[in-house]
This record gives C-alpha cells, sequence and structure tokens, in this order.
C-alpha cells in the first residue's frame, strides 16, 4: 500500500498572506504619496529659484524690471526648458525681487519663492 502526501496550501492560508499584504500596502501608500508630493515641490521650487535668476540676470543686462516668460525661456534664453512635474502653472510676467507664486501644484498647493 503506498499513500500519496498531497501538499500544498489551503484556502485559509492563502487568504491570510493576502490580508497582511493588503495591510503592509495600506500602510506604505500614504508614506509614497508624501515622499512623492515632497519631491515634486522640490522640483517647483527648484524651477522657481531658476526664473527667479533668469528674471535678475535679464535685469542686469537690458535695464528691465520686468520681463514675460518667453523672454526667460527657451533654448537661446536664460532657461533652456521649463518642464512641469505636478501640472503646476507659473507667472506669465516676473519683475525682479518679487516673489514667484506657482499655482496648481499637484492641483491643490502653491509654492512661493523669494523674499
Amino acid at each position: 500500500m503506498k499513500t500519496r502526501s498531497i501538499t500544498g496550501f489551503t484556502l485559509v492560508e492563502i487568504m491570510i498572506v493576502v490580508v497582511i499584504i493588503g495591510m503592509l500596502a495600506a500602510l506604505a501608500i500614504p508614506g509614497f504619496q508624501k515622499i512623492r508630493s515632497s519631491s515634486q515641490d522640490k522640483a517647483v521650487l527648484s524651477n522657481a529659484r531658476q526664473l527667479a535668476a533668469a528674471t535678475d540676470q535679464y535685469m542686469m543686462e537690458y535695464g528691465k524690471s520686468t520681463v514675460s516668460i518667453n523672454r526667460l525661456v527657451g533654448l537661446t534664453n536664460y532657461v533652456k526648458s521649463l518642464d512641469t512635474v505636478a501640472q503646476e502653472s507659473y507667472p506669465l510676467v516676473y519683475t525682479a525681487g518679487v516673489p514667484i507664486t506657482v499655482t496648481g501644484v499637484g492641483g491643490v498647493r502653491t509654492i512661493t519663492y523669494g523674499l
């Protein structure tokens, strides 16, 4: 007489593993979202910093304190490209010494760079 041993996982064991994985994911997702929004904010702040520096440089070269974004951003201008990372909106006109306010970061946040 030979008996066969059948090995495998029971339905209860599989359900427990799925529940544990779900709980771990529920704990991790808010952390990932916080890191994502933080990195978006840093990228937007970096873009605003570049635009402020370009505005200052434009003012020094041309003696005008107000400039449109078209004169700052472009292949032959001060900032080669301005890539949006979170559907944000940048101002269309910049004035040297005036804080830059970027709206709609991530759809809800506003970031101000400057004084």
